[in-house]
C-alpha cells in the first residue's frame, strides 16, 4: 500500500477513534490552545463553530481553569497522563465533565496534549447530593453538628492568622416543646422549618446558622468579637422568632434565648466554643428568656474555680480520656447480680485518676455535662448489652442524670439513640434523678418522666430522704424505685435512729410497689438487716466495688451465682 494511502487510511482509522473515544476530544498546544477537536466535541460545546485556534480555557468555568491549568502543567513536565474534573460551557448549559489528559510529541518534535473527556454530571450531581445529606440537617436544609465543626476549625484558622476575633451563638426554642406535644410531631417540624429559616435571614451572609438537634441551634458570626457587634444580630433573631408563627391555622407564639462565647476570650477550641456559648444560654433562659446572655468567666465561674483543671476538662473531652466504672447491685436474699451502676471515671494522663467530685460540679457549671452525659447513656448501653451477652440472662444499668442533663431538651432523643444503638428494651435501664431535680420545676419534670416512662425506661430518686421533704412526688410522678442514702446505712443496724427511718422508707415502698435499693453497705450485719426488713436490692463495697468493664466481664463469665464478697 502507497504511504500516502496507509496514513490516509490511519488518519480515517484515528478520526474514527477520536470520535468514539469519549464526549470531547481534542488536541491541545501546551499552552491549551485546541489543535483538533471532534466533531462530537464541537456538537456538544458550540455546534456549528469553529473550535481550533480558540483556548480551552475559555469554554471551562472560570473557579475550575486554575486547577485544569495546574494539571497541563503537570502533564506536560512530566510526559505522564492525568486527570480532573472541571464545568464546562456547552450549549446546553454548565456540566461536568472528567477530563483524562496525557501528552506527546508530533512529528516536528512539539509537544501536544490529548484531551478525552466525558460527561459525569449525572454522578458528581449524586455526589453532591450525598456530601449535603452527610453536612446539612434534613428538616431544615441548615449546616448539621459536621459542617458547625468544619466552619468553626476554619473560623478558628482564619482568626489565628488575621488576630481578628469571632462569636459562636447558642439558641433554642423557648416553648417549642409545648407546639410538639399539643400539636404533635408534623407541626413541630412546619414550626422548626419556618424558624430556621426567619433565623437564617437575620444573620449577615457569611455567618453559619446550623441545627444541631430538636430546636437547638448554632451560629458562627465571623469577625463579631464585641458586644456592639454581638447584640444587634441577637436582637434581630430574637425579634423574628417572637412573631407569631402560623402552623395547621393556628397561630403560635415563641421566643429565643441566646448564650455567646467569644474567640479566644472565652474559648480557643470548638468544645470549650460550644460549651460556654450553651452555658450563657442557660443563663438566658433562667433570667427571663428572649434575651442573649454574653458568657463571662466572671460571671460564670466561682471565686474559688479552679481554672487549670477547667482546661484540662475541656482537653480530657476531646481526647476521650473518660472511662466508666460498674459496681454490681445485687439482690438482697440471692446475692445475684441482677444490674451494675455505671459511674464515669477520668484518667488524667498526668494526674491520673480524677475524683468525680474534682469534675463533676464544673462540668455541671460549664456546660459539658450535656456531653459527657450523652457519652455514658450510650456507653453504659452499650458495654451493658456486652455484660449481659456474658451473663446469659437480662441485666440493667443505672446512669446517673444531672439537672442540666434533665433540663436539656435533647435528653429524650438522646436517651432513645442510646437504646436503639444497644438493642436494650427500655426496662435495662434506669435512670437516676435526685429529689432536686423533681421540685425546681415539677411541671416539666412529670412532662419528661411520663414520656421516659412510656418507653419502659425506669426513674429512680436517688439519695432518698437527703432532699425535699415533700412526699407528694411518689404519688405524682411515674417512680420506680428509691435508693437509700448512704447517710442511713453507714451506722446500721446499732443507730436506732438510721434503723427507725429505714424501716419507714422500706415500708412506704412496700406499699408504693417501689423497688429499694440500699447504697453504702459495707459489712455483712448491714445485709442482712435490711435484708430481714424487706430491702429488695444491695449496692456497696461489702458486696462489690466499682470495677473496670473487663473485670466486670469475668466476674460474669465465672458463672458464679453470687458475687464474691470483699
Amino acid at each position: 500500500m502507497p504511504n500516502d494511502v496507509l496514513i490516509e487510511h490511519l488518519k480515517g482509522q484515528l478520526t474514527r477513534l477520536t470520535e468514539s473515544a469519549g464526549d470531547l476530544v481534542f488536541t491541545l498546544t501546551e499552552n491549551g490552545e485546541i489543535l483538533h477537536a471532534s466533531q462530537r466535541a464541537i456538537g456538544i460545546i458550540a455546534p456549528g463553530a469553529v473550535l481550533c485556534g480558540s483556548m480551552l480555557y475559555e469554554r471551562v468555568d472560570t473557579p475550575d481553569r486554575a486547577g485544569l491549568a495546574s494539571v497541563m502543567a503537570q502533564v506536560v513536565a512530566s510526559g505522564l497522563h492525568d486527570r480532573v474534573n472541571v464545568r464546562v460551557h456547552t450549549s446546553t448549559g454548565l456540566h461536568w465533565f472528567e477530563l483524562e489528559l496525557s501528552s506527546h510529541r508530533d512529528l516536528e518534535g512539539q509537544t501536544e496534549v490529548l484531551v478525552v473527556g466525558r460527561n459525569i454530571s449525572g454522578q458528581q450531581e449524586t455526589k453532591e447530593r450525598l456530601l449535603h445529606l452527610a453536612t446539612h440537617d434534613a428538616l431544615t436544609g441548615l449546616p448539621n453538628r459536621a459542617l458547625l465543626s468544619d466552619r468553626l476549625r476554619m473560623a478558628i484558622s482564619h482568626a489565628r492568622r488575621t488576630g481578628r476575633g469571632f462569636t459562636v451563638l447558642a439558641l433554642d426554642l423557648d416553648g417549642f416543646k409545648k407546639v410538639n406535644d399539643a400539636l404533635g410531631y408534623g407541626a413541630g417540624d412546619a414550626l422548626l422549618r419556618e424558624a430556621a429559616g426567619r433565623l437564617q435571614k437575620a444573620l449577615r451572609d457569611n455567618d453559619t446558622l446550623a441545627r444541631i438537634g430538636g430546636d437547638e441551634f448554632m451560629a458562627v458570626l465571623p469577625g463579631a468579637a464585641h458586644a456592639d457587634e454581638i447584640n444587634p444580630i441577637a436582637r434581630r433573631m430574637i425579634s423574628a422568632v417572637q412573631l407569631p408563627f402560623e402552623i395547621e391555622g393556628q397561630s403560635l407564639y415563641l421566643s429565643t434565648s441566646i448564650g455567646a462565647a467569644v474567640y479566644p476570650e472565652h474559648g480557643d477550641n470548638e468544645v470549650r466554643l460550644l460549651a460556654h456559648a450553651d452555658t450563657a444560654m442557660a443563663r438566658a433562659k433562667e433570667t427571663g428568656r428572649a434575651r442573649c446572655v454574653i458568657y463571662s468567666r466572671a460571671t460564670f465561674s466561682a471565686p474559688d474555680h479552679d481554672v487549670s483543671m477547667e482546661a484540662a476538662l475541656f482537653e480530657a473531652v476531646r481526647n476521650g480520656e473518660f472511662f466508666l466504672h460498674y459496681q454490681p447491685i445485687v439482690n438482697a436474699v440471692t446475692r445475684e447480680i441482677v444490674g451494675f451502676e455505671a459511674l464515669m471515671r477520668w484518667m488524667h494522663p498526668e494526674l491520673g485518676l480524677i475524683a468525680p467530685s474534682q469534675f463533676i460540679q464544673m462540668a455541671e457549671s460549664n456546660g459539658l455535662i450535656n456531653l459527657l452525659g450523652a457519652w455514658v447513656l450510650k456507653a453504659a448501653c452499650v458495654q451493658l448489652k456486652r455484660l449481659q451477652e456474658v451473663a446469659g440472662r437480662e441485666l440493667y444499668v443505672s446512669v446517673n442524670v444531672s439537672p442540666r442533663q434533665f433540663r436539656n431538651d435533647q435528653f429524650l432523643g438522646l436517651m432513645e439513640d442510646a437504646l436503639k444503638l444497644s438493642g436494650l428494651h427500655g426496662r435495662q435501664l434506669l435512670l437516676e434523678i435526685t429529689e432536686g431535680i423533681l421540685m425546681s420545676d415539677p411541671a416539666h419534670a412529670e412532662a419528661l418522666l411520663l414520656q421516659i416512662a412510656a418507653r419502659d425506661v425506669r426513674i429512680a430518686i436517688d439519695d432518698f430522704g437527703t432532699g425535699y421533704s415533700s412526699l407528694a412526688y411518689l404519688k405524682r410522678f411515674p417512680i420506680s424505685t428509691l435508693k437509700i442514702d448512704r447517710a442511713f446505712i453507714k451506722d446500721l443496724p446499732q443507730s436506732v435512729k438510721d434503723a427507725a427511718i429505714c424501716n419507714v422508707v422500706l415500708s412506704l415502698a412496700q406499699h408504693l410497689n417501689l423497688t429499694t435499693v440500699a447504697e453504702g453497705v459495707e459489712n455483712e450485719e448491714q445485709l442482712q438487716f435490711l435484708s430481714h426488713q424487706g430491702c429488695s436490692l444491695i449496692q456497696g463495697y461489702h458486696t462489690g466495688r466499682p470495677m473496670m468493664f473487663d473485670d466486670a466481664m469475668n466476674v460474669l463469665g465465672a458463672g458464679a451465682a453470687e458475687l464474691a464478697l470483699t
